[in-house]
């Protein structure tokens, strides 16, 4: 069953379980963060096909996607690249407490324009600036956009913010600055390993410390009033063992992170 796809913050998502159709198909709004794209995308047409149900995804950065519910978004979950965006919504009673779980992890890496490319001993200043030559270095907004926080924070612990911020292109979402890097804009980009895995156009030249950085993960809950039956069996899709595998496979830490 196809998928409707709505560009800019609209896009695909289903999944893969163990349940019969229901005799009642039904309409689920997912709105997640842009980095579960992928993943998303992957795990949509099994759920579809073995549930019946119609999912429609919203992608876009953490802070608006949690703007757009506060403002009456009709988005049945949220998907969130940080704890502290789905906190704001549920001190706001726009999210269902007992729905609200972690789905997955992740980690920061720095990537370089290119496939194939070697892996950087250590992340220095200097090898920063020989490939950058007067091109950015691509992130996130560094304000509210999860990856872009966290990418400072582990500049910051490395000693290194200080010299390449000037050099920083800021980019509305995560995968607008992989986007950046893939194209060849920027020469570097930081973003998430999972995103390293969407795109054959970069390769991984340094994983940063996961002590780097506050733990990066992915909380999932249910919208106020929309917890209804086949809404619950896509969150307990989600927390199935093949729905982790995909994770798992795209660069996700699934278990402890």
């Amino acid at each position: 069953m196809p998928v409707h796809v709505l560009i800019g913050v609209l896009a695909a998502l289903t999944l893969a379980a163990g349940w019969r159709a229901p005799s009642h198909a039904d309409d689920i709004t997912v709105f997640a963060a842009s980095s579960l794209r992928t993943a998303l995308e992957q795990i949509s047409d099994d759920f579809e096909r073995e549930t019946g149900h119609r999912l429609t995804l919203a992608f876009a950065g953490s802070p608006a996607i949690a703007r757009q519910i506060a403002h009456g978004a009709p988005a049945d979950i949220v998907m969130s690249a940080n704890a502290g965006w789905m906190d704001w919504l549920e001190a706001a009673g726009w999210i269902e407490p007992d729905s609200r779980f972690d789905l997955a992890g992740n980690r920061l890496v720095l990537v370089g324009h290119g496939g194939g490319r070697e892996t950087w001993p250590e992340l220095t200043v200097a090898a920063c600036f020989a490939e950058l030559g007067d091109r950015p270095l691509a992130m996130a907004l560094i304000a509210s956009v999860p990856a872009g926080i966290y990418g400072q924070a582990a500049l910051q612990s490395r000693g290194l913010w200080d010299e390449l911020s000037p050099r920083i292109v800021q980019a509305d979402n995560v995968r607008a600055a992989l986007a950046l890097v893939a194209l060849g804009e920027a020469p570097l980009g930081l973003v998430y390993q999972s995103d390293a895995h969407a795109d054959p156009r970069v390769s991984v030249l340094y994983r940063l410390p996961a002590a780097s950085h506050p733990p990066i993960a992915y909380p999932v809950a249910i919208t106020t009033g929309n917890d209804r039956d086949a809404v619950r069996q896509f969150i307990d899709f989600l927390r199935d063992d093949r729905a982790r595998a995909v994770l798992a496979a795209l660069g996700f830490v699934v278990g402890e992170f």
